[in-house]
């Protein structure tokens, strides 16, 4: 579905990524693991068009998507939930769940299914809607980017250290929504990145690791 080709990319003129090759299939849930600074945040930006490419390109069911600007690449059916959530604290947390599929021009019919199903894998969200993205706390906030990612994410959703700081009940709840998403939508490839590799516990089908920059692939992880 998504293949990455040989992408490298600079911060600041200093290379992040090198030569990554890789694919990610429907049906995945993937890892990407890897110390702090290894590069995966780099990783998803990169496939979220946040930051230019060095060299290689990255395409998605055989369409190039390297020089798409990054707030087309929801269109693809992409969704993205950054590390540091980025909820709007002037919108309610349903107006926050909407954004991506307005901004897509989605009927009114197609975003209250959107919502639904995303409800449904995060029930947890029900009794935030009306609040506002300012008066969530650092774990609900992770919860309703989740949800975000979701209603733009109808192929693939990657999520980047969703269970760092995490208090252990929003933890398993988290972990929770992911096992429903993955039996709910068996098609939907989901990517988590992480740097502490136990925090995954047994959720992962596979796993690969990020070590300065260069991606290696691991084992299957069985559950």
């Amino acid at each position: 579905m998504l293949k990455i080709h040989k992408v490298s990319a600079r911060i600041a003129g200093i290379t992040v990524l090198r030569g990554i090759e890789t694919e990610f299939s429907p049906g995945q849930l993937l890892a990407v693991v890897g110390r702090n600074g290894a590069g995966k945040t780099t990783l998803l930006r990169a496939i979220m068009g946040l930051l230019p490419l060095s060299s290689g390109s990255i395409s998605i069911n055989g369409t190039d998507i390297a020089s798409v600007p990054g707030h087309r690449r929801t269109e693809f059916g992409i969704g993205y939930a950054p590390e540091d959530r980025v909820m709007y604290p002037t919108f309610t947390v349903e107006e926050n769940l909407r954004l991506p599929c307005e901004v897509l021009g989605l009927p009114e019919a197609e975003i209250k299914r959107r919502l639904e199903r995303v409800l449904d894998v995060v029930p947890q969200l029900e009794p935030m809607l009306a609040r506002s993205g300012a008066a969530l706390s650092g774990g609900q906030g992770k919860m309703a980017a989740l949800g975000r990612a979701l209603m733009a994410g109808t192929k693939l959703v990657l999520l980047d250290e969703p269970f760092q700081g995490l208090a252990p009940v929003l933890a398993n709840q988290y972990a929770e929504s992911l096992r429903k998403l993955h039996q709910l939508d068996p098609a939907l490839c989901i990517v988590v990145t992480e740097s502490n590799r136990s925090l995954l516990r047994d959720l992962p089908d596979a796993t690969l690791t990020l070590e300065r920059g260069e991606l290696v692939e691991g084992e299957a992880l069985t559950h």
